[in-house]
Parts: C-alpha cells; sequence; structure tokens
C-alpha cells in the first residue's frame, strides 16, 4: 500500500498539477470533499484497539462489549463535528486547533493545550504501534522490538514524501480494502466453516457457554444479552476516553481544517455513523465465535488484545491469519501516518514558528515538519517498546486515555464556542482535572 500511495503522490504532484508547497504539505490544499473526508475519518478512527479490543470485550462480556465499544466511540465523531466547524468560522487559516488557543487563551493556555496534545498524539500511536506489533508476533513470530521499529518505518515513508494528502490517499485505500476483509470474514465463519455451525451453531455455542462460565454481572449469565454490568462501566469508560482521544488529537482537527467548511459535517457524519459497522461486526463474529469454540486463552493472551489473531487463525488458517494482519498493518499505518502529520504540525507552528522562530519561511517550515515526521516516527518506536518492557499492554493503555487527556475536553471545547470562558479558568480546571484522575486512579489502584 505504500507503494501506491507514493505513486498516488507522484500522479497527483507531476501530472495533475498540485504543487508541494507547505500548505499541501500540512492542509492538503483546504480542499477535501465529503466522500473522501468521511473514508478519512473511517480509516483514523481504525486503531488495533479498533480490530482488537473490540474482539476482547466481546469475549469478556458477550454482546454488550461490542455494542458499547461502537456506540461509546462513535458519538464523539459526529459531536466533534459541530465543535470543529466553529474553528473553521473563526480560524480559517488556522493550521492546528491549538494556534486558535494561543489567541484566545494567551501563552500559558496554549503551552498547558499543547501539552494535551502531544500527549494524546504519543498514547495514541503508542497504542497503534504496540497492538500492531503484538498481533505481528502473535502471527508471524516476528520480534516485538523489530515490529516496533517496522511499522513506524513503514509510516513515515509516504507521510515524510506526501504530507496529509497521502494520509487521505492511503485512508481512501484503507477503508474499502477494510470494508472488503471484514465481509470475508464474516462470510467465511458464518456460512463456509464447519467449526462453527453457521449462526445456529454460534447461538448454541454461547448458550452451552453461559451454562458453564456464566458472565458475573451479565443477565442470566448470557453472552447473548446487552443487560451487562460490566460491558456498560467499560462503556462509561470508554466514552469518557474516547471523547480526549477525538477532541484532544490534532489529527482530527487536520481533517476538518483540510475538508471544505460545507463537507464537513457531512463527512464527519457519514464517517462516524458507517464506523460503528467496523468493531461490531468485527467483534461480533470473532469475539464470540472464540468464546462458542471454547478457545483456552490466557489473561496475557486476552489483556494483550489477541482474541481475534487467534480466533481468526483457529478458524480460517493462514488464510485468516492474512486477512487480520493485512487489515493490522493497513489500519496501523494508516492511522499512524494522520497521528505524525498532527505531531508535525503542532511541532512545527506551535513550537518552532510561535517560540523559536516566528519569521520561518515556507520552505523552512517543510524542513522542520519532514525533520519532525522522522523523529516522532522513531521516538514512538522507542516509546512502544518501553511500555511493552514495562507491562504497559493494549488493554491498559487503551482503559488509561481517559484519565490522562478527558479533562482538556471540557476546556477546548469550551474556549470555541463561549465568549465568556475565562483563559485562566479554561487552563487551570484542565491541569487540575488531570491531577485530580492520576490521585483518584493511584488511590483506587492502593
Amino acid at each position: 500500500m505504500t507503494a501506491l500511495v507514493l505513486l498516488l503522490i507522484f500522479v497527483d504532484t507531476k501530472w495533475l498539477g498540485t504543487r508541494k508547497t507547505f500548505e499541501w504539505f500540512s492542509t492538503a490544499g483546504r480542499n477535501i470533499k465529503s466522500g473522501l473526508l468521511a473514508s478519512s475519518v473511517i480509516s483514523a478512527w481504525i486503531w488495533a484497539a479498533t480490530l482488537l479490543e473490540s474482539s476482547t470485550v466481546a469475549y469478556k462480556y458477550g454482546i454488550g462489549g461490542p455494542f458499547w465499544y461502537a456506540a461509546g466511540a462513535s458519538i464523539q465523531i459526529i459531536l466533534f463535528a459541530v465543535i470543529a466547524l466553529e474553528l473553521k468560522k473563526r480560524a480559517p487559516s488556522s493550521h492546528t486547533f491549538t494556534e486558535f488557543l494561543y489567541l484566545r487563551l494567551g501563552k500559558f493556555g496554549h503551552k498547558v493545550f499543547l501539552l494535551f496534545a502531544l500527549l494524546a498524539n504519543s498514547i495514541v500511536t503508542a497504542m497503534l504501534v504496540l497492538g500492531g506489533a503484538a498481533a505481528l508476533n502473535a502471527l508471524t513470530g516476528i520480534d516485538i522490538t523489530i515490529a516496533c521499529f517496522i511499522i513506524p518505518l513503514s509510516i513515515m515513508m509516504y507521510t515524510y514524501f506526501g504530507g496529509l494528502k497521502a494520509t487521505f490517499f492511503a485512508d481512501y485505500l484503507n477503508t474499502s480494502l477494510i470494508f472488503i476483509a471484514i465481509l470475508i470474514l464474516v462470510t467465511g465463519i458464518y456460512f463456509f466453516n464447519p467449526n462453527i455451525g453457521g449462526i445456529t451453531g454460534l447461538f448454541e455455542g454461547l448458550q452451552l457457554a453461559s451454562t458453564i462460565n456464566p458472565v458475573e454481572g451479565n443477565s442470566g449469565g448470557s453472552f447473548l444479552t446487552l443487560a451487562s454490568i460490566g460491558a456498560l462501566i467499560f462503556g462509561i469508560i470508554n466514552i469518557i476516553g474516547n471523547f480526549g482521544t477525538v477532541f484532544v488529537d490534532q489529527a482530527f482537527w487536520q481533517r476538518a481544517i483540510a475538508s471544505r467548511p460545507k463537507s464537513l459535517i457531512k463527512g464527519f457524519f457519514i464517517g462516524g455513523l458507517a464506523w460503528f459497522a467496523i468493531p461490531f461486526a468485527l467483534a461480533t463474529s470473532l469475539g464470540l465465535a472464540g468464546i462458542a469454540l471454547h478457545l483456552d486463552l490466557s489473561p496475557s493472551e486476552v489483556s494483550h488484545g489477541l482474541v481475534a489473531p487467534i480466533t481468526i487463525s483457529t478458524l480460517l488458517g493462514e488464510v485468516g491469519g492474512i486477512l487480520i494482519l493485512t487489515m493490522l498493518f493497513t489500519a496501523v499505518t494508516c492511522a499512524g501516518s494522520a497521528e505524525l502529520v498532527a505531531f508535525s504540525s503542532l511541532f512545527t507552528f506551535d513550537i518552532y514558528r510561535t517560540y523559536f522562530k516566528p519569521s520561518a519561511s515556507g520552505r523552512q517550515l517543510m524542513r522542520i515538519s519532514k525533520y519532525s515526521v522522522l523523529a516522532f516516527g522513531f521516538g514512538i518506536g522507542v516509546l512502544s517498546l518501553s511500555l511493552f518492557h514495562i507491562g504497559l499492554n493494549l488493554q491498559y493503555i487503551y482503559l488509561s486515555m481517559g484519565i490522562l487527556i478527558g479533562s482538556a475536553v471540557g476546556p477546548i471545547s469550551l474556549s470555541l464556542i463561549w465568549k465568556k470562558t475565562n483563559k485562566t479558568s479554561a487552563s487551570l480546571s484542565a491541569l487540575f482535572g488531570l491531577l485530580a484522575g492520576i490521585f483518584v486512579w493511584l488511590f483506587s489502584a492502593y
């Protein structure tokens, strides 16, 4: 896919007359239509967690898990469109949301929310790489150390040359591939696999599993009920955490900035609604199939998000492994590319140009942007590997996001839509919210 994206970039710049300016690199010309925007939103929201964690919660809580996963991560996209439109109205020439906050909240507020934006970037990208590396290791045997650097390297290649426009091209290809792969997987599991016995066999297997190993907190111990305390608690955590990973993540703001004003609402709405089908369909197939097959998975395998890879390999053998690996790799590289461009924009505009060289030329900004892509890509490989070695798995990082970046959502939104928002209060509330979240987290743990 990397080669295809590079080819599309070549065609766009050499034959279609698009100039490789710094604006093109960071905003894709601010001319993206609703269809391409919708596919980009879907692709940006397809993380390793989308493909792995959704099946994990299905394995743990039954059908309630993927429902709350999908529902809890769709609503933020739809609500975000409304807030992002305000940025387009108030600062149509901005490159980052923190640029606007600099004007709205001053230097202190800018530094506070820049910190949150960089933290969101790092968490999301590390989670992408960590989940992808774990799956790559499980399916191919590649050492996780090597995998943690292979994935960022593949992302850096086309991001370095193509910037945000390359990300949109990759997103379109990735979204198409994901939907085709899911259709093949679901069809293969339900209609052509004798181990499951079709939809009827899956239903009977889940009923038997509910009798043998009932789910604590589920109505009747059933895997087929939405009345699940565990799934509901996960859903609440999911909703809170994912607000932060949308509203505080420059990657989503960058898509809004790159779009036409009239295409923004439509693109995000379509993308948010269509995305629901991906984790729900995948998890209700693989996660529930793992239960019906009575797969004996260790707590470590479950926590590292390996329910989906192990289940599909059991059901469809090498073909299933290739499909899930392809989906994971393209999803991770596409979402990761968006995060690299987002970090590049934050570093270039909000750090380099704002605090070091306000008079920097377009050529200088382009050079700094490309260098920052390389630096962040390498750094995230080191961070992902470090998280793995200290024992922080995909599930742990996913559930911690709300604590670390959730407190910034309210102040950012209010700063855009409410004129009376106090700059000092907005900045301090985000910091105190972070500290309070960490305190409660540590207190509850001990």
